[in-house]
């Protein structure tokens, strides 16, 4: 059988801000805290995987009690974005 490769969409701390309404503090708090996955580029940028920012907090296995940075009515979803042309 062929493995399969998943592909995870990967997005700028700037672009991350715009996605769930938060500061570019708090999206590095969530990188020191634990709260959002990422990867290190080679040139040393850091990349944020989007699905780790749609997460629920409570899946979590280390914290269950974090603030949401926006409610789910208010939040833009992917799909909405891609269909203005974000």
């Amino acid at each position: 059988m062929g493995d399969t490769v998943l592909e995870r969409k990967t997005v700028s701390i700037p672009r991350a801000c715009e996605i769930v309404g938060v500061s570019r503090r708090t999206i590095y708090n969530w990188l020191a805290g634990g709260k959002v996955e990422y990867v290190r580029t080679a040139g040393g940028s850091v990349r944020i995987f989007e699905d780790s920012l749609w997460r629920d907090p409570a899946d979590h296995p280390r914290q269950r009690n974090w603030p949401r940075a926006r409610s789910a009515e208010n939040r833009t979803s992917p799909e909405q974005m891609t269909s203005r042309g974000a």
